[in-house]
Parts: structure tokens; C-alpha cells; sequence
């Protein structure tokens, strides 16, 4: 039996109530696979380029002093 079929087979057993809940989970799981997407793409293209770019800042900036 695939997962989706045992999704289903869950479902069928639940008061109606709670299938339009499982409903409004799955509409915020696909909502929030949009917005990292987004966000890696938005990401991405702000850094696009940088690499070919001089830093000013060299590994001792790196380092904490306390």
C-alpha cells in the first residue's frame, strides 16, 4: 500500500470536521513549500556574481575577541 493510499484510508475514517482540517494543513504545507522556495530563489540571485568579487575582509575579521 503506498502512502498515499494509507493518507487516504486515514482520511475516510475521520468526522468531517477534522477531514476540512487535515484540508487546511495540506493547503499550509504547500504554502510554505512556495515560500522556501522563493526564499532559495530570492537568495540565489542576490548573491549571483559574488564570487568573482574581492572581499574586503580577510580571515582575521573572521575571528571573535573577547
Amino acid at each position: 500500500m503506498s502512502l498515499e493510499d494509507k493518507i487516504i484510508k486515514e482520511i475516510q475514517n475521520l468526522p468531517e470536521s477534522k477531514k476540512a482540517e487535515v484540508l487546511d494543513f495540506v493547503g499550509y504545507l504547500k504554502a510554505r513549500a512556495e515560500d522556501k522556495d522563493w526564499s532559495v530563489f530570492s537568495l540565489s540571485s542576490a548573491m549571483r556574481d559574488m564570487e568573482d568579487e574581492n572581499s574586503p575582509y580577510s580571515l582575521g575579521h573572521l575571528q571573535e575577541s573577547f
